[in-house]
């Protein structure tokens, strides 16, 4: 007997086009004819596996009580136990924390992590907390999602607006409930509590090793080439730092507080003195103030977004006048845009493999956690750039052996990687 079944649409998420999820789905949608026979499982990237939603109340230090939404999907486990970031903004929604947790899964297969994919994070303003606020906060989230968290099932890390304290409040919260210090619970620690070498600059560091392999295959020179960063966080600035040494000059900048201009290229140390102090790129006296949207019209050599998911429009992917787009941030390309920067000839180093840096350092502490033995900063940079440079290498083998962006191809490797899993872990029951 033929079965007319057709797959039942997500009930509680309705995606636009252009929306994370969306976004995502139109991803996976693109892959599925490098899949082979594996496509017939493709409906397992379209569900996450299990979504929590979690209310989080705490008192206020005035005494009122408030409550805050919370969220932690667990995308898919067919290679191992979850692992993602949390974070703490006021658009956090269901639909983009979904998202976040597919891309994670295709992030750790594309790198051949033996993890899969989760995220999570509480919709908050977390700067309009004091700190014992978000102590309670934290501490109270970590309750709630400590059913489905822990060393071999998920593990947290830190994403936007959550850090090594944040983290560290994460453990301390999880070890007192099971009774045992319980240091693998999250990654992005501080060092002194399990933490790795090299964890904060990790992501910015994937982002520049991963282009300077891409620089080099369309023989763009880093020596004195031009750079336009938007976000200037952990990932965006260490990025721009690495790039600066290697001779490019960053000539725009753009985060919360305002966006800067100087085609002769900043002086990184005044600017990272200057961000250190007052918390952004804005008032920067080294660069011209400009316009939000004028970023976009820059003139550069390579573009660096790497702030939120949604950035790149089609509008800003005609007007860009980069030759290299690297993905600092989850999703910041939409589809639409994707498509037009290809057939402009410029070539984009998708999320999925350009920000990895970040999770593959993550591996390495969760590691270390395991075996009480710490490695030095050299060694993790020296581990770090093999993974990503043999990754990214495999991933653009795909991409001229099937003729396809490295999005795609990025897409065909990872999720080989998991729906192969899947099939030879089969169905239970």
């Amino acid at each position: 007997m033929t079965s007319t079944l057709t797959p039942m649409p997500l009930s509680s998420v309705h995606p636009t086009a252009d929306s994370p999820w969306g976004t995502y789905l139109m991803q996976v949608d693109r892959v599925v004819p490098y899949l082979g026979h594996l496509a017939r499982w493709v409906e397992t990237l379209k569900r996450p596996k299990r979504a929590l939603i979690v209310d989080v109340p705490i008192e206020l230090d005035d005494g009122r009580v408030a409550h805050f939404e919370g969220f932690r999907v667990q995308h898919n486990l067919s290679r191992g136990p979850g692992k993602g970031g949390v974070r703490f903004h006021p658009d956090v929604t269901l639909e983009e924390v979904m998202a976040l947790a597919a891309w994670m899964s295709v992030k750790n297969a594309a790198v051949n992590l033996p993890y899969g994919g989760a995220k999570g994070g509480i919709r908050v303003d977390p700067a309009l907390l004091s700190r014992k606020e978000l102590e309670r906060m934290t501490r109270r989230y970590t309750s709630e999602i400590g059913i489905i968290i822990g060393p071999h099932s998920d593990i947290p890390a830190p994403d936007v607006n959550t850090n090594p304290q944040i983290m560290a409040w994460m453990m301390d919260t999880y070890s007192m409930n099971t009774g045992t210090t319980a240091t693998g619970v999250v990654t992005g620690k501080p060092i002194h509590l399990g933490g790795s070498l090299g964890r904060v600059k990790a992501t910015g560091r994937g982002v520049f090793v991963t282009g300077r392999e891409a620089a080099r295959r369309i023989d763009l020179e880093l020596a004195g080439a031009r750079v336009a960063v938007q976000g200037f966080g952990n990932v965006g600035s260490a990025a721009a730092e690495l790039f600066n040494q290697a001779g490019s000059r960053i000539v725009a900048a753009q985060d919360h507080t305002g966006t800067i201009h100087n085609d002769r290229g900043f002086d990184m140390a005044d600017l990272m003195a200057h961000v250190k102090e007052h918390g952004g790129v804005g008032g920067f006296k080294g660069a011209e103030p400009m316009k939000s949207e004028e970023f976009w019209d820059v003139a550069c050599d390579i573009l660096i977004p790497a702030a939120l998911e949604g950035q790149i429009t089609a509008e800003r992917a005609r007007r860009t006048k980069a030759r290299l787009v690297l993905e600092g941030a989850n999703g910041p390309t939409v589809p639409t845009a994707d498509d037009i920067l290809a057939e402009r000839g410029i070539l984009v180093v998708p999320d999925v493999i350009c920000n990895a840096g970040g999770v593959t350092v993550s591996y390495f502490e969760w590691v270390q956690d395991f075996s009480s033995f710490f490695w030095t900063e050299d060694e993790i940079n020296v581990r770090l750039d093999k993974i990503m440079i043999g990754a990214l290498r495999r991933i653009w083998d795909t991409a001229d052996r099937h003729r396809i962006t490295l999005r795609t191809a990025t897409f065909a490797v990872a999720c080989e990687r998991i729906l192969t899993a899947r099939e030879e872990r089969g169905l239970y029951p």
